[in-house]
């Protein structure tokens, strides 16, 4: 399916995934912020865990981690009197490479439900669509060799035109055709209403606010529920 959007809303998408930390770091020597809950040894007989992982998106990048849209997704859950536990895994500048190559430190973790959220930061750099590709669906498959029972949604993200038209449709396909060929979950655009609205993004225009990130966890939880 395609979404023809603004030029003003890809630029951001543009912008956004390509911010990274203020200090020039490589895949290799970053130290993945994830949740304290990692740390610790999970009893399989203990609450299922939802797992979040992907870049600055993710992380919420700029805020206190109680207003990324994984924490409010836990709240919503405890709301709804639902018990699970919401582990954080994004890292911000993780690309699709960066994300295959920590994921099977992330697995120690018990896995129930898995939101995959990679891929713009290597269309912002024109890696290869293959390598993009290969990387996302080598991910979900670390998941299910560890844990074949997990329930595995992956987060499509929209094009940029600055690779050219072609490159932008085909990059934009790999989600679905992903999602078909496994048969997992594909969640739509998550930024949704929040991508171009500066009232809901951050002093540099690029990563979703407080407000923004409610906004994502909304669009997130209408696949999620249906995953619970």
């Amino acid at each position: 399916m395609n979404f023809q959007l603004p030029l003003s809303l890809l630029s951001l998408i543009f912008l956004m995934a390509a911010c990274k930390p203020s200090t020039p770091t490589t895949v290799e020597n970053k130290t993945p912020k994830v949740t304290k809950e990692l740390e610790k040894e999970v009893n399989e007989e203990e609450v299922p865990v939802i797992m979040f992982y992907g870049n600055s998106l993710t992380a919420g990048y700029g805020l206190e981690e109680e207003f990324s849209f994984p924490s409010r997704i836990d709240d919503k859950l405890k709301a709804e009197n639902l018990s699970y536990n919401v582990i954080n895994a994004g890292l911000s500048g993780e690309t699709t490479s960066g994300g295959l190559k920590r994921i099977d430190w992330v697995l120690k973790q018990k896995v129930d439900i898995f939101f995959l959220e990679l891929g713009a930061n290597d269309m912002l750099r024109g890696l290869p669509l293959e390598e993009t590709e290969s990387n996302l669906r080598a991910i979900i498959a670390k998941v299910y060799e560890k844990y074949p029972g997990a329930k595995v949604a992956l987060c499509q993200m929209l094009d940029s035109p600055n690779m050219g038209k072609e490159y932008a449709f085909e990059f934009q396909e790999i989600y679905s055709r992903i999602a078909k060929d496994l048969n997992i979950t594909l969640v739509p655009f998550f930024l949704d209403g929040v991508a171009g609205n500066r009232d809901l993004l951050l002093a540099d225009g690029k990563h979703p606010n407080k407000a923004g990130q409610e906004i994502v966890s909304q669009n997130i939880w209408k696949t999620l529920k249906n995953m619970l």
